[in-house]
């Protein structure tokens, strides 16, 4: 289940197509309705938290939390955050939910992160107030860096995440800029940066350094975007949150499938999925649609190089 419980954010990143404003959120008891559904009529599995920004409605965060606690349909739950609203006391919370895994986003360098994620009014430094909760971050074992990798960025993506590495984070997300427009330069420079980590990655693993990268372990039917049983932030369900995308949220009309008040069967849940991909390329730009495939393609070329040094460093920490 994939709950957007706000469209609100903290932050306006250059890269980030998410329709942010005149959006309600999910309440507490929207959130414990929908995990109950999931795990009712849907058999439950995954529970991925996002936004806009979660942390900006906790309330909310917390009350699909414990209702995912003691449900034993729900495996894991997934709280994706810029980290604005992680505070020692959250990290206590999480330190001690055991299905929970911590995601949060960064774009590497501290220049790069701040070039990127351009703050509202008001709003604390994303990348100092990271830093300064570095510290209670590290004793998470199960915290997930994803490494947002703009168009812009493309070319400094590996020493991007050797920052991010210098900094004592070894478990990551690679992701880069869907559903815009890039030039044939950046893609260039992306296969570059993707051919510099993977040398990257497989040296730590050769030598026995951890490195854990979680795209190995993923795969979806639509690029970027999350399909199953999606909530979205007006209490409507749909089979994907493609709608998070302020130029396709004219979709909805067409994604939406019922509410929490009326929820959909898991097959005609499954049939509307089907129709996802060729709403997506039927309205997108043919620069965009091919964009977002040709970076799809090349973080996809990216995995299947590494699973070969995965599976060797597998047997080595087997046998000793």
């Amino acid at each position: 289940m994939i709950l957007t419980v706000t469209r609100a954010c903290d932050l306006r990143c250059a890269y980030c197509p998410t329709a942010k404003d005149g959006w309600p959120s999910l309440t507490p008891a929207d959130a414990r309705r929908a995990v109950s559904l999931f795990a009712d009529q849907y058999g439950g599995g995954d529970l991925k938290l996002f936004g806009g920004e979660p942390l900006l409605v906790p309330e909310v965060v917390r009350a699909a939390m414990e209702a995912a606690r003691s449900r034993p349909e729900i495996r894991r739950v997934y709280l994706s955050t810029n980290g604005l609203g992680l505070t020692p006391d959250w990290i206590a919370y999480l330190r001690g939910y055991r299905k929970g895994i911590l995601t949060i986003s960064m774009d590497g360098s501290p220049e790069d992160h701040r070039r990127m994620r351009r703050a509202q009014p008001g709003v604390a430094d994303a990348y100092d107030h990271l830093m300064a909760l570095r510290p209670q971050l590290r004793t998470l074992t199960r915290l997930v860096i994803t490494q947002t990798i703009p168009p812009t960025t493309a070319g400094r993506a590996a020493d991007n995440l050797r920052h991010l590495l210098s900094l004592g984070f070894f478990r990551f997300n690679l992701l880069p800029g869907y559903y815009i427009p890039w030039k044939a330069h950046q893609l260039t420079a992306l296969a570059a940066s993707f051919d510099a980590i993977q040398d990257l990655i497989t040296a730590r693993w050769r030598s026995g350094r951890h490195f854990y990268l979680r795209n190995l372990f993923t795969r979806a039917p639509t690029p970027f975007f999350n399909t199953g049983f999606v909530v979205d932030a007006d209490r409507t369900i749909h089979p994907s949150n493609i709608g998070l995308s302020g130029t396709l949220d004219h979709l909805r009309s067409q994604t939406a499938i019922g509410t929490l008040d009326a929820p959909p069967s898991p097959a005609a849940l499954a049939d509307k999925a089907a129709t996802v991909n060729g709403l997506l390329e039927a309205n997108l730009s043919e620069k965009v649609w091919q964009s977002t495939l040709a970076v799809d393609a090349e973080l996809t070329r990216l995995c299947r190089s590494l699973y070969p040094a995965l599976r060797a460093y597998r047997r080595r920490r087997g046998a000793a």
